[in-house]
């Protein structure tokens, strides 16, 4: 009886791109990554002439135009692991830029429902990300001189924006006080399910890429704001904020 793999990895990013036909050549300069479907179908109606690039599973990916650059964008995922796939096909295909638009529980007093959170660094609670990198001391962080750009986008979008580190944890219902205590001091600001694992992959790969939150709940005060009127016009700003980037990165 055979044991032993003939590969070192059953199943790559390289091997999931040519499953879904993709090319470096169809994909654009710049990727952006929201994570569910309506969060994607928001951004689509910013673009022209988007071009299905596949559909797998519970993924698709478009392809189009804005301002005359060259944009894809796919619904990444609200978890880590399928944050992962997606982050790895994307990395895979030779991104060259990625730009998360997600949501995150605030971990701190200043911070309220519908504000947005640009993300420096994240703490890997996840169940990923150990598999990637065994050193309980890496830390994922976002490219600088991206995340400034991005700051200063989201800054002038009429929402009030914090800037710091996202704690990412699988086990969304235990979010104790315990953990979430840990979390804050070690410097968290809010906490998501994905960060962690989008940063790792992308630092891996050696691909530019941040992220920018809208806060649909707060683990202090016991918000819930997931149908706040606040939360929703944040999370539509987000698109905007993250194509005006674009244009100011592309000089336009």
């Amino acid at each position: 009886m055979t044991t032993k793999m003939k590969k070192d990895i059953h199943l790559t990013g390289k091997d999931l791109m040519q499953m879904v036909q993709l090319r470096p050549q169809d994909i654009g300069k710049y990727a952006i990554v929201p994570g569910p479907k309506e969060r994607l179908d928001g951004f689509l109606k910013c673009i022209t002439n988007p071009i299905k690039n596949f559909s797998f599973m519970e993924y698709t990916m478009y392809t189009g135009e804005y301002a005359g650059t060259k944009i894809t964008s796919i619904n990444g995922g609200r978890f880590s692991a399928d944050t992962a796939i997606t982050t790895e096909i994307l990395c895979s295909a030779e991104a060259k830029t990625m730009i998360r638009i997600g949501s995150c529980g605030a971990l701190s007093d200043d911070i309220k429902i519908g504000d947005l959170i640009v993300v420096d660094s994240a703490l890997r609670g996840d169940g990923v990300t150990p598999y990637y990198v065994d050193d309980p001391k890496f830390q994922p962080v976002a490219d600088k001189k991206l995340t400034d750009a991005l700051f200063e986008s989201a800054k002038t979008s009429g929402f009030k924006v914090h800037r710091g580190r996202a704690w990412s944890t699988d086990a969304i219902l235990r979010e104790t006080r315990a953990h979430v205590g840990k979390a804050i001091d070690q410097g968290a600001i809010a906490v998501d399910m994905v960060t962690s694992v989008f940063l790792t992959i992308c630092q891996l790969y050696k691909v530019p890429a941040t992220a920018i939150l809208a806060v649909s709940d707060h683990i202090i005060t016991g918000e819930m704001g997931f149908m706040d009127t606040n939360y929703y016009m944040a999370e539509h700003a987000m698109i905007g904020i993250t194509l005006d980037l674009v244009k100011k990165l592309e000089g336009k």
